[in-house]
């Protein structure tokens, strides 16, 4: 069954803050295997401008996709997660997630399709630090795909 049109521009309430830690960002960039200083070593990143070590571009999708919950979990909704395939991801960043930063998502629903039996999910995530300043914002694409013989 198609997903509910009515749905989009839905926006579910902030996550409670994530405080982001040295040692998440260092095994986040050992796990890329991205031997950026930056992400490790406080003195490099400082080199570079920033106040303490940053985060590589992707780490924030652990942030915002459990963010994103909201929508998959929205009983209304009504989305089989069973059957979800992650479609896209994109970022778009006002400054890089640094250590030290307690972030809030706001998810919001941009797009909601059916295409082929599929249903398609775009979620924004607008991600802010405590001080209420933009971070970054992330777009997820989900394809919940159709049941086998529909």
């Amino acid at each position: 069954m198609a997903l509910d049109q009515s749905f989009v521009g839905r926006t579910y309430p902030p996550t409670p803050a994530y405080e982001v830690g040295r040692e998440k960002i260092r095994e986040f960039a050992e796990a890329i295997g991205d031997a950026n200083p930056a992400y490790t070593d406080t003195e490099a990143a400082k080199a570079l401008g920033h106040p303490d070590v940053i985060a590589p571009p992707t780490f924030v999708f652990a942030i915002t996709f459990k963010a994103a919950g909201a929508v998959i979990e929205d009983p209304q909704l009504g989305l089989d997660y069973s059957r979800v395939v992650h479609g896209d991801q994109k970022f778009a960043y006002a400054r890089p997630v640094r250590a030290g930063d307690r972030l809030s998502v706001t998810s919001t629903i941009e797009a909601v399709k059916s295409l082929a039996g599929n249903d398609i999910v775009d979620i924004r995530g607008e991600v802010h630090d405590a001080s209420g300043e933009h971070v970054v914002t992330a777009w997820t694409k989900l394809v919940s795909r159709a049941p086998e013989g529909a």
